[in-house]
Order: C-alpha cells, then sequence, then structure tokens
C-alpha cells in the first residue's frame, strides 16, 4: 500500500484534555524514556489549572486513529495566547507579525508546558510507522490552525529523528543549544574531575568546598523518602526566586501535589539545610537513562550553592546510579566549565501565512549556520584534558 492510501486511512479527532484518554492508552504511545510526555505528567499540569484556557495554554491534542478505531499516534497540542513558558524565543516574529497588521496570537504549539526538554512529540505505539503517522498528525494541526484562523504550528524540543521526518513534510528546522553532561562510565565524582584539565578541576573541588562551608547538609530524596514537609519546603523557594525572576512561577503547589501522588518515583529532589531549616533546592525528574534538571530555588544566598545542588549533586547521582546523562535544562554556558557541553537542540514550525513562512525559512537557514559554529565554538573551550595522566599532587 502506498503512503498516500496509508495516509487516507488515518483519522485525526482531538481531545480537550488528556484525561480524555486512558493513561494505559496514552502511556504506550509516549513510551516509558521521558517523564514528561507521561499521561501523569501533563495531567497534572491540567488538573491543578497550570495548563489553561486562563493561563494562555488551551489542550486541543490531536490523536490519529484507524478505521477500527485503533490508536495510531498522540501530538500533545495547545492553543498559546502568548510565548510564555516556551524556551524557544518567537518574540521576534511575533513583532514582524504586528507590524504588518496582523495577529500571531492565537498559534499552535506542541511542546511539554513550562519544560525545556527533548523527548518524543508525536507519541506513537511501537507499531505506527513514523514516516506515515508523523505527516498525518501534522497535516491534522495545519489544518486545525487554517480551521481557526491561527497564525502558525510549532512543535518544540522533539528528537532529530522526529524533526528530520517533519523537514520532509514542510516544517521549517530551527537549531538552538543547550549544555548536558555526559557519563564516561565515570566509577565516582572523583573519576569525573580526572578527566579535567587541572585548573577546571581545582576551580570545582574550591566551589564545592566552599558551597557547603558554612555547615549546610545537603540530602537527595526520591519515591517514598519524599514528605509534604520536602515538598513545602521546595514550593517556598521555588515561588520565592521564581517571582523574583520572572514575576510569576507557573507551576502551584496542586501541581507537586499531584506530581507526587502520580510519579513520586521519578522526582529527585536535592535539598540544603543549615540549622535544621531547609533553605534550597532543586527539582529533577528521572528518566529512563537520564536525570532532568528543572526549577531551582533558595532562601537564603550561599556562594555556589546553585552549582552544588543543580549540576554536582546531579552529576553524583548520575553516576551513582548509572544514568547516562544529566540534562540541565535551558541556557547558561557557565555549565560548560562545570562539565555540562553544548548539544543542538531542534524545534519545527509553520506559518499559515506563505510570505511569513518563506521569509523565516530564510532566517533560519542563516540562523543554523551561526548555531553551528556557536556550538563549534564552544566545543573547543571543552573542560575535559586532552591526554596525560593527573598530576599526582593532586
Amino acid at each position: 500500500m502506498s503512503k498516500a492510501a496509508k495516509a487516507a486511512e488515518i483519522s485525526i479527532r482531538t481531545l480537550d484534555r488528556v484525561a480524555d484518554l486512558p493513561a494505559d492508552a496514552w502511556d504506550r504511545c509516549a513510551g516509558d524514556d521521558n517523564p514528561f510526555v507521561a499521561h501523569a505528567f501533563l495531567n497534572a499540569l491540567e488538573q491543578s489549572g497550570c495548563v489553561s484556557p486562563r493561563t494562555g495554554w488551551q489542550p486541543i491534542h490531536l490523536v490519529a486513529e484507524d478505521a477500527s478505531s485503533r490508536l495510531l499516534g498522540i501530538l500533545p497540542l495547545y492553543v498559546k495566547g502568548h510565548s510564555q513558558g516556551e524556551y524557544i524565543f518567537d518574540h521576534a516574529w511575533a513583532d514582524a507579525y504586528a507590524r504588518s497588521g496582523m495577529p500571531y496570537y492565537p498559534k499552535l504549539l506542541s511542546a511539554v508546558p513550562f519544560t525545556p526538554v527533548t523527548g518524543p512529540r508525536f507519541l506513537l505505539p511501537p507499531e505506527s510507522d513514523p514516516k506515515t503517522i508523523i505527516p498525518a498528525l501534522l497535516e491534522g494541526g495545519r489544518e486545525l490552525a487554517r480551521r481557526y484562523e491561527l497564525s502558525s504550528l510549532h512543535v518544540n524540543f522533539l528528537p532529530e529523528d522526529q524533526s528530520a521526518l517533519a523537514i520532509e513534510d514542510g516544517m521549517l528546522l530551527r537549531i538552538g543549544e543547550q549544555f548536558h553532561w555526559m557519563n564516561e562510565d565515570y566509577a565516582d565524582f572523583d573519576d569525573f574531575l580526572a578527566r579535567l584539565a587541572s585548573r577546571k578541576r581545582k576551580a570545582i573541588r574550591k566551589e564545592r568546598r566552599e558551597a557547603v562551608e558554612s555547615g549546610l547538609e545537603i540530602v537527595t530524596l526520591s519515591g517514598s523518602e519524599l514528605t509534604d514537609e520536602h515538598w513545602d519546603a521546595f514550593f517556598t523557594f521555588y515561588m520565592d526566586t521564581g517571582s523574583r525572576k520572572w514575576g510569576r512561577p507557573y507551576l502551584n503547589r496542586d501541581f507537586f501535589r499531584r506530581l507526587h501522588a502520580s510519579m513520586a518515583d521519578r522526582v529527585v529532589l536535592v535539598l540544603a539545610r543549615r540549622a535544621g531549616r531547609w533553605i534550597a533546592g532543586a527539582w529533577n525528574m528521572r528518566g529512563k537513562d537520564t536525570l532532568y534538571g528543572r526549577n531551582w530555588g533558595c532562601i537564603e544566598y550561599h556562594p555556589f550553592l546553585h552549582f552544588e545542588c543543580c549540576y554536582y549533586q546531579a552529576i553524583e547521582y548520575a553516576i551513582r546510579h548509572r544514568l547516562k546523562r544529566v540534562e540541565a535544562g535551558a541556557q547558561g554556558e557557565h555549565k560548560l566549565a562545570r562539565g555540562y557541553l553544548p548539544v543542538p537542540i531542534h524545534s519545527v514550525h509553520w506559518m499559515a501565512d506563505r510570505r511569513f513562512h518563506d521569509a523565516i525559512g530564510r532566517y533560519l537557514q542563516q540562523e543554523r549556520a551561526h548555531m553551528a559554529g556557536l556550538i563549534e565554538a564552544l566545543d573547543q573551550h571543552s573542560p575535559f584534558r586532552q591526554t596525560g595522566p593527573v598530576p599526582e599532587s593532586e
């Protein structure tokens, strides 16, 4: 059967909420590698009200089915009334639309809300053919945009194999960067340090000493170890730091309550305590082979405590649990000196207006060349030593 004939047998329908599909059916498509596309995670965002029309995230998830209503794939999708909480910045595109007298919002976005983490966006059960189902879901998204006169369709933080199929189907590729730590089968943290250049190694040891020299205790908690006391403390840090950084944090306490109830075994919370009082913490989620750093907060400033909780404790956890990598979130060239190396991230885009689609395509071609040069330049500043043993004096 030809690709066109297969596509003709696929029907697309929408869901108003994740809960409209049974969790086992959703998760069979999502797989177990990435916690952020799990039914429990996305449902917690919706049920807590963090994701809703009121917050500018209206769910309109796409479901692909065959003639017998067998589930073939899912595209988590939202009608967005703004560009907040996305981490792929398109404010310049919105400004260009405004200058032309055209509305950029609302738009369609496939992403995990408030989560700059690469993972599958086209959720497919093992038997589905990506080359057939992904174009069908994309066309379903474009048809929604046309029907409701939305400006565009965007799919953020998708893996390279899915972005390649989306590009073949007419989407525009955008490349960004993040900094990830890779586990080269290190025996322990000292083994990792031994791979670094001497200056970087000494700097990290100094930072770790100074982070806790005022008597701080660092603990890592997961699963049944987590209690309301720990979540209440972390939420206080999250709200305090988030309010100072961007005005209004995206997540509420009810979201974390639901996360604890449904996914505590995938949560890794790093907390710092001084004189019996919790004063800082970092929230991580654990995937099949990756630790994902999400949010940090504190109510007391201590030099290098942010690096200790977010980066070094994450590395120790990954080594201890034999995870392949740590993804420490968006931005931050300061991560490079701490062993986190630059990697490309992918997003794909489609504009309903052909003139804008072509103009943005030309812009992205130039941006990709610039980003490739930037990543290559950053690689030249890797903290890892080239050859030779670690001096015995260290």
